[in-house]
């Protein structure tokens, strides 16, 4: 699986995940045209996973928008490769990308409208 993003001239390509023992590790390569590639990691607790607060699915998509948030922050250039998702930034990102419940859950279908 490999998804590019383009920012500022820059590429972040998921690379892919390991399980370890203290969560899932996702690696990500980030490209720029004037320097070396650079590798990052972001790690999301088991217990994220286990408590169903993260599906698994969405993991690699969570920590791209906070690989995102790190090199905004820093112009491209975080000091440091790894990063720990803590619960709350789970928790964002679950209330950000929560489905809208609809507007009238028990309005009646176009259909019977018309009929």
């Amino acid at each position: 699986m490999s998804s590019n993003n383009h920012n500022n001239g820059v590429i972040v390509q998921f690379v892919g995940f390991e399980a370890k023992e203290r969560g899932r590790e996702y690696t990500f390569t980030v490209r720029e045209t004037a320097t070396e590639p650079r590798e990052f990691t972001l790690l999301i607790a088991n217990e994220a996973f286990n408590s169903r607060r993260v599906r698994f699915q969405d993991a690699p998509d969570i920590c791209s928008h906070r690989l995102h948030v790190e090199l905004a922050a820093t112009e491209n250039h975080p000091s440091i490769t790894h990063f720990d998702l803590t619960d709350a930034e789970l928790d964002t990102y679950r209330t950000a990308h929560m489905p809208k419940p609809p507007k009238y859950p028990y309005a009646p279908k176009k259909e019977e409208q018309d009929a």
